[in-house]
């Protein structure tokens, strides 16, 4: 055994090695290049018969087009898109054929609205290859994708497109195969609304093998910028993947560098919480890179308690400085295993106290380190915007909890992301529930008066809509469209980066469905369903906005209007209608009403 552990991980330095035990045949832990792995399914040559050459044309971003001929009836060589002053808009276009290309290549225009000469800069413009990497399915009854997962062998696995590829500038690219392109078109907020219109070249080596145009038909309505979007994301950061995927010292200068790249996905996203571990394993390393305590906890000679802040500082201050700065949401007084470590000054040495809510030394230790915490965040001038923060407990548990918060510091905010308590509503400043649960109206209308936030989150329970790198790209936008129908404040996803071994190439993990563990790539790679959730954020912010607009000028039967279509985002509808079909008919009906 230890033969066979020594020889994988010398296996690793040499070549990468995914979850599966699968050798990557390259470097592990790629980041500005790479391969992809094998497509397990074969190409059928019979199917290709008719195509002749090299084939360009739009596509649709409600498709993770494969690596087969692409199901359309007609070549498309214009795209139109609708946009708002400083909306976020995407396009794919996709290219196949019967023969290699070597070096393929694509490049866009400036998008110019000759009318009034003025243009969308290539500085607002992202273009990348849709990259491929593999995934896996539901559980075998298809209601979910919770569960261990030991054998890759047990559930299918195929190339999936989602990485957005902005780092390559040119693909080699096999005959009989399929490769889509990702543009997205940030509308400055300043522009004279028009048309604007722009070319997309696309080449292999120098010589041009395809033209195609694409317009924005920009509208007089604004959109407010990221760091005023009043839609509340949470998606939880994990630091501690980001330094062994770069093999740098967590904290150190280097770590940041890699942060700052990584969480600035995050901000552009409109992100507004900081995650937090106050101590080790809060999730008793469900995730390959398990979290660290911020917060250096130690049992002095005498039998006090001392607490260094050092670290969680400086993740909270870097988070702030980039413009994430809403919530610092702390984890977890009440972690799955109830363990915790800290320094034992009189012995030397690590040790661990197992103890849970109810329990006196349970409550000793917190009501110190709380009362350390509260304390050093008013000095920090922090103490308003930290939330002590639990998942999945049970009401008894949180119950027990609180009291041992509030007897801390009564002015202590708490969040808790798990099932819906009636006894909890009124206390919980910020409180997410299961998609499948409903707040009752009258409670829902309460929390947004007091100020409290309340939103929901999707795990590896729903089959869809989800965020699995399998899931209908669409799903990810839906997210946003449910808020704005069942008025909640945001959405929550329990991993923005807390990738896999290899996230570039195998996005399966030993338990949940692939893709549950991450939504951005190395290399601060966007992906499609990180930019179609964005898509979604924006759409329930311009809700907002026409609703606002609605109420003040004393229409309300536009108000009604707009709730009526919005009924549709109904997720038990989706086993007969997709996300994306629930979205192009909301889409359309509104457009009528400003939209």
């Amino acid at each position: 055994m230890a033969v066979l552990s020594m020889t994988v991980i010398y296996a690793q330095k040499l070549e990468g090695i995914t979850h599966s035990g699968r050798s990557t045949g390259q470097k592990p832990f790629p980041v500005e290049s790479y391969t992809e792995l094998e497509n397990p399914v074969k190409t059928d040559l019979r199917l290709w018969d008719k195509v002749k050459g090299t084939q360009v044309s739009w596509g649709t971003i409600d498709k993770r087009y494969k690596k087969e001929i692409p199901a359309m009836k007609d070549v498309h060589q214009t795209y139109t898109l609708l946009a708002w002053k400083g909306e976020r808009v995407s396009s794919q276009f996709v290219v196949w054929g019967s023969e290699d290309l070597n070096k393929l290549s694509f490049e866009v225009s400036e998008l110019e609205n000759k009318s009034s000469d003025t243009r969308i800069e290539k500085c607002n413009i992202l273009k990348g290859f849709v990259r491929y990497v593999m995934t896996d399915e539901l559980n075998k009854d298809g209601r979910g994708g919770c569960g261990n997962r030991p054998n890759s062998f047990d559930f299918d696995s195929t190339l999936v497109a989602d990485p957005i590829d902005h780092l390559t500038q040119t693909l080699e690219m096999k005959a009989y195969t399929t490769q889509g392109c990702w543009i997205r078109v940030q509308i400055p907020r300043n522009i004279v609304e028009g048309v604007y219109k722009g070319t997309i070249t696309v080449k292999n080596d120098n010589k041009i093998i395809g033209k195609l145009t694409l317009q924005i038909k920009v509208g007089s309505r604004t959109i407010p910028e990221v760091k005023d979007w009043a839609f509340h994301l949470d998606l939880w950061q994990n630091p501690y993947a980001i330094s062994r995927y770069y093999k740098v010292k967590p904290w150190s200068d280097e770590h940041m560098k890699y942060l700052k790249q990584h969480m600035e996905l995050y901000r552009d996203a409109g992100g507004k919480s900081v995650t937090v571990s106050l101590m080790h394993k809060p999730w008793n390393g469900q995730t390959y890179d398990y979290f660290e305590s911020m917060v250096t906890w130690m049992k002095k000679v005498d039998g006090s308690w001392w607490f260094d802040f050092s670290v969680f500082d400086k993740w909270v201050q870097f988070m702030f400085d980039l413009g994430i700065d809403k919530q610092i949401n702390c984890y977890s007084m009440v972690p799955w295993k109830l363990s915790f470590q800290y320094f034992d000054q009189a012995s030397n040495s690590l040790k661990y106290i197992n103890t849970r809510p109810g329990e006196k030394e349970y409550e000793k230790i917190w009501t110190s380190m709380l009362g350390a915490f509260a304390k050093h965040l008013k000095e920090k001038g922090w103490f308003e915007k930290t939330i002590i923060s639990m998942d999945e407990r049970p009401m008894e548990v949180m119950l027990e909890t609180k009291k041992v918060i509030e007897k801390a510091d009564p002015d202590f905010k708490i969040s808790l992301a798990g099932a819906l308590h009636k006894e909890l509503v009124k206390d919980l400043y910020d409180y997410c529930v299961a998609l499948r649960m409903k707040y009752d109206p009258e409670d829902l209308a309460q929390r947004k008066s007091d100020g409290k936030i309340t939103t929901f989150y999707t795990s590896c329970e729903e089959p869809f809509p989800n965020t699995f790198t399998f899931s209908d790209p669409a799903d990810c936008e839906w997210f946003g469209w449910y808020a704005a129908k069942a008025n909640l404040d945001g959405y929550l996803r329990w991993a923005l980066n807390s990738w896999v071994i290899e996230p570039l190439l195998d996005s399966r993990f030993y338990t949940w469905a692939a893709g549950d563990t991450y939504l951005i790539y190395p290399g601060a790679r966007t992906s499609i369903r990180f930019e179609r959730m964005i898509a979604g954020i924006q759409a329930w912010e311009k809700i907002r906005i026409l609703k606002e607009e609605y109420h003040t000028k004393g229409n309300e039967q536009l108000v009604k209007r707009i709730d009526k279509i919005l009924d549709i985002f109904d997720e038990n509808r989706l086993d007969k209608i997709s996300s994306a079909e629930m979205i192009n008919e909301a889409k359309s009906k509104l457009r009528r009403l400003g939209f």
